[in-house]
């Protein structure tokens, strides 16, 4: 049976602190063309099932989560709930199709049916048409997410679906109770022997052991500073339902001639135009950026080769304030490299994995207890979340249609007012921006800073 992860389980836990968070993500696709009609997109999806169980499975969760949360079959389970039909006001821009995204992603997914949503958006002006791909977080991370769609979409147009052999496909029975009270127990029983078998290893490779223990140690002090409250400001403080949503899409390209200028990463361009977004931001709302304004969660892939495909949560992360305090676009730039590199250097990543690892070995209860007291406790020490992922580097097409342009979006909680999410697709990258809709109707102030700072380094570079 499927087993949800302490991390996965943490994104229920979040959405079950806070009435005002839903913890979905989602990337949003923009295709040329008519839309598929209702009947050709379920009948693509179905066929597709048994590549994606996760589709067809709901969450079950134990009284008093004496074990973790497992996936089982749904005995309902019904592709036309899943697949949905809406449209954008006139006159179908894409102001129009962010006010829907926003409304789209506020919703919460329903915990009694599997944790996914697809909704067919018409009316664009252009001849275009969207997807909203909507997964839940407990589901997978970023890249997890983004692998969805090379499972769901083809490398040519011309696929014919016909030539798949899982064709009137039917979900597997559920597991029965005795079945899912058994597997609870004796995944409790393992737990121990899991706990022993980890200890029999390392005392076998004592310096791997003593390798991964120092890395721990100097990541855990490096994460110390984030104990420090940020400096207080309109970008964090209670947030409310309802979400804002916009993007600022640049040239891959020209991002790629920054860096062959600078000595520094495609992450650290990124992360740059974030940090001058958020500066301008903090200006026009008339507050001195300071070294300590903007404290971002920076969350890291942790996959091992091969199962870049896996529908979890394999992340760590990384916590940096963000230079806003710094004018000049270059100095900005490699202030952010000598931050993040230095995060890298201090072991941040493999620390927060080593955390996770161990409340795998705890009790279930305990763990649960921990993290609703967690979410509920009001924190003053990260401002935002930055998050980075790669997608994909070819075009792809959905029943002849292509792909034109892949927005992502990041869900916010807690006192996190604005988040920033950055993906790729072929020569774009795309920086999704979502925020509480009470608080950012200036939105769109971070979302012209980093269009213009992208430029701003392409110019410094070329001269």
């Amino acid at each position: 049976m499927d087993v949800l992860s302490r991390l996965d389980a943490a994104f229920l836990q979040a959405e079950d602190a806070d009435e005002h968070v839903s913890m979905a993500i989602s990337s949003v696709g923009i295709f040329d063309g008519a839309p598929p009609t209702h009947d050709e997109l379920c009948r693509s999806l179905a066929a597709r099932l048994p590549l994606i169980p996760r589709y067809y499975q709901r969450l079950r969760r134990y009284p008093l989560d004496v074990a973790a949360p497992v996936w089982v079959n749904d005995p309902d389970f019904d592709i036309d709930f899943h697949v949905r039909r809406t449209a954008v006001a006139a006159p179908g821009g894409d102001a129009e199709l962010d006010q829907l995204i926003g409304r789209l992603m506020a919703q919460r997914l329903d915990r009694n049916r599997p944790l996914w949503e697809m909704w067919v958006v018409e009316g664009m002006s252009g001849g275009r048409w969207a997807l909203v791909s909507k997964i839940h977080h407990a589901m997978a991370d970023g890249v997890g997410g983004t692998q969805l769609y090379h499972l769901l979409l083809s490398l040519t147009p011309d696929v014919n679906e016909a030539d798949f052999a899982t064709q009137g496909f039917v979900p597997p029975p559920p597991q029965g109770r005795r079945e899912l009270a058994a597997d609870a127990l004796r995944r409790t029983a393992v737990t121990p022997v899991h706990l022993a078998g980890r200890i029999g290893h390392a005392s076998r490779h004592p310096k791997q052991l003593l390798f991964r223990a120092a890395a721990t140690a100097q990541g855990l002090a490096g994460l110390a500073h984030a104990i420090k409250p940020a400096t207080a400001s309109t970008l964090t403080g209670p947030i409310e339902r309802q979400r804002r949503y916009t993007s600022a899409t640049v040239s891959l390209d020209d991002v790629k001639r920054i860096r062959s200028h600078f000595p520094v990463t495609i992450n650290d361009i990124a992360v740059a135009a974030v940090t001058a977004g958020f500066r301008a931001l903090l200006l026009a709302r008339r507050e001195e950026p300071t070294g300590h304004s903007v404290r971002s969660l920076i969350p890291t892939n942790v996959r091992v080769a091969g199962t870049e495909g896996e529908l979890a949560n394999r992340v760590s992360c990384r916590v940096a304030d963000l230079p806003v305090q710094i004018a000049d676009p270059v100095s900005r730039l490699r202030s952010v490299h000598q931050h993040l590199t230095e995060a890298k250097n201090l072991h941040e990543a493999e620390a927060g994995e080593a955390l996770v690892e161990l409340t795998e070995y705890e009790p279930s209860l305990a763990v649960s207890a921990m993290l609703r007291l967690a979410f509920r406790l009001p924190q003053h020490n990260i401002v935002t979340v930055t998050t980075n992922v790669p997608g994909p580097p070819v075009p792809l097409y959905l029943l002849g249609r292509k792909l034109t342009r892949l927005l992502p979006f990041v869900p916010i909680a807690d006192r996190v007012r604005v988040g920033v999410a950055m993906l790729s697709y072929c020569e774009e990258l795309t920086f999704g921006i979502t925020g509480d809709y009470g608080t950012t109707a200036d939105i769109n102030v971070l979302r012209d800073a980093i269009s213009a700072e992208i430029a701003a380094l392409l110019k410094a570079a070329e001269s």
